[in-house]
């Protein structure tokens, strides 16, 4: 999941094709529709991310009562208003009114607090949770932003791989050399260096089990005079989240693959470049499936994103998305961190029923 930033953007204005009274502002890649004639091209606004949560007062004031997601009418979220995908929630709020905002879109601001806007936390079924231990020697992953707010993390030509996204949850397991201890965790619980303690009934350990993944942890640090070594992969099937990929994970071993790898080298970590980590590790562990592999092209990236999942092989139900990240990993001036971004598909984000477990 990204991070949550609420900021001031200067907007592009489109036409709306199905509407007359309504107009499509952009914000890097994100459109968000909009009533005509509030704005114009060049115009600075805030812009308010999906998954955000908003106040009530702030839901009342933006006439949004009722036209929210959640239990509470209150988060943000894609819907598909006279056809078009709109992202996002583009305004000027009252607390705002004497902020320069084209200042603000310059320096960065971020105005979340300010405004009471919190990031929506997914729940965590039973399956996925459990007793938790400290585990400061984990390795976790990262949040990963997405590439319509950040449009500039890739130069078109450069070299990329893209990968689809898999709707699952993630499983970060660190292995060290040595010791040979093993830490398994959520994205969200290493972020807070926790661990799940073993149990037969975790959905994260009946995977790491099932698949061998401390072995090939073992065979990593090994082959690449690692001390660390981690290893993340989505856990997905029927009973994980609402898209399956015709995988039952409610019983035997949970469908699982590997997206990403990191390894703690003479005390650096760094990630394996895509093609390093099939080299590695293809045949040992399931890989996502690898889309695309060539220059950048943003066009070519936002049509990828759309249509059936191929994690199946069958095409069984809507694609989530893709994450695109260069061959060679690298550092982003634009993220702060490393080049690595994703996209959602529109189907997925205006699905029904969906769940976002993490």
């Amino acid at each position: 999941m990204s991070t949550l930033r609420v900021t001031a953007e200067q907007l592009t204005i489109h036409g709306h094709p199905n509407a007359d009274a309504l107009e499509l502002a952009q914000v890097g890649l994100y459109r968000a529709v909009v009533a005509k004639g509030v704005y114009r091209t060049g115009d600075f606004a805030v812009y308010v991310p999906e998954q955000a949560v908003l106040p009530k007062d702030l839901v009342e004031e933006l006439g949004l009562s009722g036209k929210l997601a959640g239990a509470a009418g209150n988060r943000v979220k894609a819907i598909r208003l006279r056809g078009e995908l709109s992202q996002g929630i583009v305004c000027r709020p009252r607390a705002l009114a004497d902020t320069d905002l084209e200042r603000a879109a310059a320096d960065g601001t971020d105005f979340a607090e300010v405004l009471g806007i919190v990031k929506w936390v997914p729940p965590v079924p039973v399956s996925m949770s459990g007793d938790v231990e400290s585990a400061p020697d984990v390795l976790p992953w990262i949040d990963i932003e997405n590439l319509k707010r950040y449009p500039k993390v890739f130069a078109e030509g450069e070299p990329v791989a893209v990968t689809e996204k898999v709707h699952g949850t993630a499983c970060c397991v660190t292995y060290t050399a040595g010791s040979e201890v093993t830490r398994v965790t959520s994205k969200g619980l290493g972020a807070q260096r926790l661990a799940l303690k073993e149990d037969e009934k975790n959905l994260y350990w009946r995977a790491v089990r099932g698949h061998g993944i401390p072995e090939a942890a073992a065979f990593l640090a090994e082959k690449l005079g690692a001390a660390r070594v981690g290893i993340y992969g989505e856990v997905y099937g029927d009973g994980v989240q609402d898209l399956g990929y015709g995988a039952d994970s409610r019983r035997g071993v949970p469908a699982y693959a590997v997206f990403d790898v990191a390894v703690e080298v003479d005390g650096r970590v760094r990630w394996l470049d895509p093609q390093e980590l099939t080299a590695v590790l293809g045949g040992q562990l399931p890989l996502v499936p690898t889309l695309f592999t060539g220059p950048y092209d943003a066009r070519r990236v936002l049509e990828l994103a759309e249509g059936r999942e191929t994690v199946s092989g069958r095409g069984v139900h809507i694609r989530e998305g893709v994450v695109v990240r260069p061959l060679t990993d690298r550092y982003s001036e634009e993220l702060g961190g490393r080049a690595i971004a994703k996209v959602v598909s529109g189907a997925y984000l205006t699905r029904k029923g969906g769940t976002e477990y993490e």
